[in-house]
């Protein structure tokens, strides 16, 4: 008795692409159905036209003069597995986005054209340009465009429904306007501004609470009975260009902090120079009840907090003491939520995250300094 052949794998003669797993025709279809996406993310420098082997960008079309380029990429991290066993994939490009273009703000930088790369083991065309529509709502907010990306289809390689994204942003600012954070000074006023969630760090300790504790991510959240859980993890990182931009063309900011990996604790040391130490008074504003519950749920000390998650502030912006009343009139009327967490005082490079007992569930006064 002889096995019948899988009628995908022929035993003998022609083999094509798509008996391996790889249909060039869904890859031909999705690029003819982002193709409208991405032009609806058009600006001056970029026709945000597809189907070339790269995409072009006119830098004084853009109206820059003697500019520097700044690149950036990044990812979504482990957030991608609750967006993929949720259905929740209408909020990851926006997530892509913002990882990359506020990285690319804190230099002083305006995003100017964006690539995106999808992977996945069998194409999903439906899901894919989802996530692409997503991507471009994030590049329209942030006032860049969409020139190009790849869609790659690798049998093998991904779990059954898995797919991975990157994503990749070029920006620039003129030389004169380069923010290096050289200027910051003792004396000088850190503000937060409110992050929109959790945004895309941490998630790896979120999914490992969420298995352990059990928790019911399609009912309403214990804090909020509006609103279910899995709405309240998946809520896309804030984009902050719009409202940062004029301030930094005018000179106004010494300084910025995109508050990603390593939290408040790691990322503000990244832009000061040295001799100066940040100090982030945690009393001066409410812990946000996200932040409140993922803290209960595991236990988690102050110090972790302020090392892992951005505790509710998703970018920080210094600036000089006399500034900060109007600084902060500005981003509040770009619809900003603006606190007043800190200051910059003279000492040992780093930064330090204090609260008093109370604040943040702590039992007693605490302190974390990393430097």
């Amino acid at each position: 008795m002889t096995d019948t052949p899988d009628s995908a794998t022929p035993a003998s003669g022609p083999y094509t692409y798509a008996q391996a797993g790889v249909s060039i025709a869904a890859g031909n279809a999705l690029v003819r159905a982002i193709a409208p996406l991405a032009r609806s993310t058009r600006r001056p420098g970029a026709d945000a036209d597809l189907g070339g082997f790269g995409g072009m960008f006119d830098l004084k079309a853009a109206g820059f003069v003697d500019p520097l380029l700044v690149a950036a990429n990044d990812g979504v991290g482990t957030k991608l597995k609750l967006a993929i066993e949720w259905d929740r994939h209408d909020g990851v490009g926006v997530d892509l986005v913002a990882m990359c273009v506020n990285d690319l703000i804190v230099q002083g930088a305006e995003p100017l054209f964006f690539l995106d790369y999808y992977a996945s083991g069998k194409l999903d065309a439906a899901v894919a340009e989802r996530v692409v529509a997503s991507i471009a709502e994030g590049c329209k907010t942030a006032g860049c465009a969409l020139i190009g990306g790849e869609t790659a289809e690798m049998p093998g390689m991904y779990a059954d429904g898995d797919y991975d994204l990157a994503g990749f942003c070029v920006g620039a600012v003129e030389r004169t306007n380069v923010l290096t954070g050289r200027e910051i000074a003792a004396g000088d006023v850190m503000l937060g501004l409110a992050s929109s969630g959790v945004h895309s760090n941490g998630f790896s300790l979120v999914r490992r609470l969420a298995t352990d504790r059990g928790w019911k991510l399609d009912r309403p959240a214990l804090f909020d009975q509006d609103r279910l859980l899995i709405d309240h993890l998946m809520a896309p990182t804030r984009i902050y260009v719009a409202s940062l931009l004029p301030l930094l063309r005018d000179r106004r900011i010494k300084g910025l902090a995109h508050i990603t990996g390593g939290g408040l604790l790691e990322n503000i040391p990244r832009v000061l120079p040295e001799g100066v130490h940040a100090v982030v008074d945690a009393d001066a504003w409410e812990q946000s009840r996200l932040m409140a519950f993922l803290q209960a749920q595991g236990a988690i000390e102050p110090e972790e907090m302020a090392r892992t998650f951005n505790c509710g502030i998703g970018m920080v912006v210094i600036v000089s003491a006399d500034e900060a009343e109007a600084v902060t009139a500005a981003l509040e009327a770009a619809n900003e939520t603006v606190f007043t967490i800190g200051s910059i005082e003279t000492g040992a490079h780093g930064c330090t995250v204090r609260g008093s007992a109370g604040t943040w569930s702590a039992r007693a006064d605490w302190t974390a300094t990393h430097g």
